[in-house]
């Protein structure tokens, strides 16, 4: 049994728990340290709704869960893609101001990206996580994790998810991330494979960086905008850990918080999620994590500091570069899996 499928049958198993019988309690799948606590504590004051929160490590794991009728999840952070494609499928209920009336505060701009099943909840880029001890100068080019100094040998963390672990290569490529033919899926593997060698771990930095194993030894990561303060406040250390996005560009994402359709608790998940995109709420969660948000309300109580600061929101010619992810065919979705599961076989093979 594979490491991924583990997780993914704790987590499952976690979620088919039983909530307490004396108090209503929403299932809520998302990234680990992705909401402020005094959020939800607030949610539940109000009222009397718990939230009980499973974490993902990566995409593919979280869409394992969502596809599982059985998963009992009621709201799941999921990408834009994933929104709609859960959305078109059933598994995601649509989202209106009708029954989400705080989704009145987020342009279409944002709404659209959710595709009518989410209301628009983070968004950021994808880059360079380095130890700012351990990696000088900064990081800034693709080139510079996929071909990583010598010194850096056995100290990157990659990631192991059909998306985001091919946006290095693709982008050094100069392809788009959402390519499906074999040729370039081939070359992008090529990268990949030499970049084995310098790899420590392919499970989501923030989890790994945990591991005591691990964890003193990774210097250089593929992220999120955002993971460096999660980085800093896990290891203790304040600005150890920064952020980068390369020269050549990236991927733009944006993160939708969504119910599940078929959800036994569907009027608390719909509530929570107004709850939590209302100008006010949206505002404390992005000023808790340093992120930016899509809230047009929330924008109001950001700081002026924070809106200028390039590492949280990227400047215009860097999002110029940037791409949206699409939905990739069946068969690129397994030519990259079966990519990944052999550059993790490498690495365990050492």
């Amino acid at each position: 049994m594979g490491y991924r499928h583990l997780v993914t049958t704790a987590l499952l198993g976690a979620l088919l728990l039983a909530a307490p019988a004396h108090a209503e309690t929403l299932n809520l799948l998302i990234w680990e340290a992705y909401i402020d606590d005094a959020v939800l504590t607030d949610f539940t004051a109000a009222t009397g709704i718990e939230v009980r929160q499973t974490y993902y490590d990566s995409g593919d794991e979280r869409d394992e869960v969502l596809s599982n009728p059985d998963s009992d999840v009621d709201v799941v952070v999921t990408g834009e893609n994933g929104a709609k494609l859960f959305g078109e499928r059933g598994v995601l209920a649509p989202l209106t101001t009708e029954n989400t009336p705080s989704l009145s505060d987020y342009t279409a701009e944002w709404t659209d990206r959710c595709g009518g099943y989410g209301m628009p909840y983070l968004w950021g880029t994808m880059g360079i996580l380095y130890r700012s001890d351990k990696v000088t100068p900064q990081p800034t080019s693709w080139a510079d994790l996929m071909a990583p100094a010598e010194s850096l040998k056995g100290h990157v963390a990659m990631f192991e998810d059909h998306n985001e672990a091919f946006i290095a290569p693709l982008v050094l490529l100069g392809k788009s991330i959402n390519a499906n033919d074999n040729e370039t899926l081939k070359a992008a593997y090529e990268l990949m494979k030499k970049q084995s060698a310098y790899v420590l771990t392919y499970d989501y930095v923030i989890t790994s960086i945990q591991n005591p194993e691990l964890g003193p030894n990774i210097y250089m990561a593929l992220g999120y905008s955002g993971d460096q303060h999660v980085l800093n406040e896990k290891v203790g250390a304040d600005r150890l850990w920064h952020y980068t996005v390369p020269k050549e560009g990236t991927l733009s994402w944006l993160d939708c918080l969504a119910v599940n359709a078929h959800s036994k608790r569907k009027a608390a998940a719909l509530r929570f999620v107004d709850f939590v995109g209302r100008p006010e709420n949206a505002a404390r969660i992005a000023l808790s994590l340093n992120m930016p948000t899509a809230s047009t309300g929330a924008l109001a109580h950001i700081p002026a500091e924070m809106r200028a600061n390039p590492e949280i929101y990227p400047p215009a010619e860097i999002m110029a570069k940037s791409q949206f992810q699409e939905e990739l065919t069946v068969p690129s979705v397994q030519a990259r899996r079966r990519i990944i599961s052999s550059l993790v076989q490498f690495r365990d093979a050492r």
